[in-house]
């Protein structure tokens, strides 16, 4: 069989990682010691590969998690308190499969939001869909969207993924609208995704949004 018109049906159909192993194949020499069943086998891994890591640039580009983080970097040496077993378990993602929810909570500097996106991160590697906001940020994006029609689609899309990570608890004070907007947010997505908050300090916050943070987590495992 020639070598070019088989690359251009794959191609064709989309077949991106069988065409670059197949290439690489036929470049090596190697074609000849290769039986069928190999052939195919190959062609086979290195497509579910390929279409493994598009899905997973993907997740994560969509996600735009705020550091490159991973759970197996984790530091458990510092000084922060933090449960390996729980944190492994946690990792597992079955609290987001069981749509449970989860905050994070410790003084500034103890690597709160490295270790949302890590497990952000571990979401995404796991096929699920993950977006990452900072509190400050999102509520001041909806304040603007109810200007400019965008509110609704916003909060569609808050309520839509797997798992919601809201980073920056109580770095600054909340204007009057914020309480409904995190109400609207939670009233989407309790019972039916997770939610997962990144908080500085509960002390920090609000005492209407507290409120409503430790009701709709009641939950949390």
């Amino acid at each position: 069989m020639l070598t070019h018109p088989t690359l251009d049906l794959l191609h064709q159909l989309g077949l991106n990682g069988m065409a670059k192993v197949f290439g690489e194949i036929e470049s090596s020499g190697e074609a000849a010691a290769l039986t069928h069943p190999e052939w195919l086998g190959l062609l086979l891994d290195r497509e579910i590969s390929h279409r493994r890591d598009k899905r997973l640039l993907a997740r994560l580009r969509y996600a735009r998690l705020r550091h490159q983080a991973a759970v197996e970097d984790v530091d458990y040496r510092a000084a922060r308190g933090l449960d390996r077993a729980l944190f492994h378990k946690l990792a597992e993602g079955s609290w987001i499969d069981a749509h449970d929810n989860l905050i994070l909570c410790g003084p500034t500097g103890v690597g709160k939001s490295w270790l949302a996106s890590a497990l952000g991160h571990k979401a995404c590697r796991d096929n699920r869909s993950v977006l990452y906001q900072r509190i400050p940020k999102l509520f001041a994006d909806l304040a603007l969207a109810r200007g400019d029609g965008r509110y609704a689609r916003i909060q569609r899309a808050l309520g839509s993924v797997q798992l919601q990570i809201l980073d920056d608890w109580g770095l600054e004070p909340l204007d009057a609208t914020a309480p409904h907007d995190l109400l609207e947010i939670l009233e989407e997505r309790y019972g039916r995704r997770s939610t997962s908050a990144a908080e500085t300090a509960r002390a920090a916050l609000g005492s209407r949004i507290a409120f409503h943070v430790r009701m709709w987590v009641k939950g949390t495992r």
